[in-house]
């Protein structure tokens, strides 16, 4: 039975206060009726005896306390999923924005979820190939991962976002594949640039799109990446397809979780963020993954801007603690216009031993990735070296691994957001990057791979 209240007590920024309740539960979806007769819509989100706190999804503006009515309606806030989202663009609550029919929804799901059981998980192991060779090649995507970007204001993650999201796929299998996408608190330019690429690519056909905008509330702003994440649920988990969840940017996400923090008066944690940050996130970053005896699978792209680009701050720290690995952007490879500009050093894909190997990518790939990166790193050693001592201090061997570190910036990692490159382009141009090494120094190859692979007549 929906009941309905006068007995707002008082409004506080995005919160209102509402007395005399009964039978209310947290999460519960809310109708607010100003005296105007227009609909606001809101939800609980403290319960304290008779007292209950609701945080308006609109503006609390124009809103009198003491005509104003309350009704609570009894079911949280859900999304009605159907296929025919595919190829469609909705607001942050899942709205349709493109001018199209609206959705008739084959099932109606709570946005929060229902967490998967442990022993229910399967492993993530297929490679997943994005085109990208810093990432394919050095930090591998596997299906059912989730892999974060942290990038930082300004550089282009939106970009490699987009491509990704045009070229991910599995190799040699014909296999029912979707790209969600959700932005959060983004500019109406970055949006219109993201609806532009995916139409004019053809991408939008497999894609379905969520857009919060900068000047939504920030309740909204909430609801967003579980709008995402449940209709993705929906089309891996009942209609045995394969997801790529790409959410940008999740800093917008703890701001607005911020902001409500501190309209609740709660005791803050690092840096003004509530203690829960890490709670709230997990509840994001675990839905993706496999499900033993389920076709489809969920794989997550999670994009956040590091404030200042310290990766030491709360919101990178704690999504390096849930995820598994993450891609790191430079601002110094971005000067140098090397295009994208993932610093592979610091980044890391802890599954990628999983989904490489013969079979899955190449019997030689995990050997030359060990190579290049130890490579790369000696190479960046020898350059810091040269600017303190000179070029002429250093050894021939130094200056071979000097040249490799120019040639794997400008060719392997720059790349351009155009280029698709295949995981066998990848690997054969690590060995031609590799050849300007000395044979000797490739340490960390099997001699068997280095007589198959090595171009020949080359040291």
């Amino acid at each position: 039975m929906l009941r309905e209240y006068k007995t707002i007590k008082e409004i506080v920024g995005p919160l209102m206060v509402v007395e005399g309740v009964e039978g209310i539960t947290y999460e519960e979806l809310v109708e607010i009726q100003t005296q105007t007769g227009e609909l606001r819509r809101g939800r609980v989100l403290e319960v304290s005896g008779d007292k209950a706190v609701v945080q308006l999804f609109e503006n609390s503006a124009g809103i009198n306390l003491k005509d104003s009515k309350v009704r609570f309606l009894g079911r949280p806030l859900s999304l009605g999923v159907s296929e025919d989202m595919i190829g469609r663009v909705f607001d942050g609550l899942g709205r349709p924005k493109d001018n199209g029919p609206k959705i008739i929804p084959e099932q109606t799901l709570d946005i929060n979820g229902v967490a998967i059981n442990p022993v229910a998980r399967d492993y993530p192991s297929e490679f997943i190939q994005t085109g990208v060779s810093a990432i394919d090649g050095l930090n591998t995507l596997v299906r059912g991962q989730k892999l974060p970007i942290f990038s930082g204001s300004g550089l282009p993650h939106a970009d490699l976002a987009l491509q990704i999201a045009r070229q991910a796929k599995v190799l040699g299998k014909d296999e029912k594949f979707a790209v969600v996408f959700g932005a959060i608190g983004i500019t109406f330019e970055e949006a219109q640039f993201f609806i532009d690429d995916f139409t004019k690519t053809g991408a939008i056909d497999r894609a379905v799109l969520f857009m919060n905008l900068a000047n939504d509330p920030a309740i909204e702003r909430l609801a967003t990446p579980k709008m995402a994440l449940t209709c993705a649920e929906y089309l891996a988990f009942e209609k045995g397809m394969h997801v790529l969840v790409i959410l940008t940017d999740l800093t917008n996400y703890c701001e607005a979780l911020r902001e409500v923090s501190a309209a609740r008066k709660e005791v803050p944690g690092r840096r003004g963020y509530p203690g829960y940050l890490y709670t709230d996130l997990s509840t994001i970053y675990e839905r993706a993954g496999r499900i033993k005896g389920r076709k489809g699978s969920i794989t997550q792209i999670p994009i956040l801007t590091m404030p200042e680009d310290d990766k030491t701050h709360p919101i990178p720290d704690l999504t390096g603690y849930i995820t598994e690995g993450q891609i790191i952007l430079s601002r110094d490879l971005y000067k140098q216009n090397l295009m994208p500009p993932i610093d592979v050093l610091p980044s890391l894909s802890r599954l990628k031993d999983k989904g490489i190997g013969k079979g899955k990518t190449r019997e030689d790939h995990a050997d030359t990735m060990n190579q290049l990166f130890a490579a790369y790193a000696t190479g960046k050693e020898a350059k810091e070296l040269a600017v303190i001592l000179g070029e002429s201090a250093l050894s021939e061997t130094d200056k071979a691994f000097v040249r490799f570190t120019n040639a794997f910036e400008s060719q392997y990692v720059a790349q351009g957001f155009e280029n698709n490159r295949s995981i066998e382009d990848t690997l054969n141009l690590g060995w031609d990057l590799l050849k300007i090494l000395p044979r000797t120094e490739l340490k960390r190859i099997r001699d068997e791979y280095l007589e198959k692979y090595l171009p020949k007549g080359d040291e």
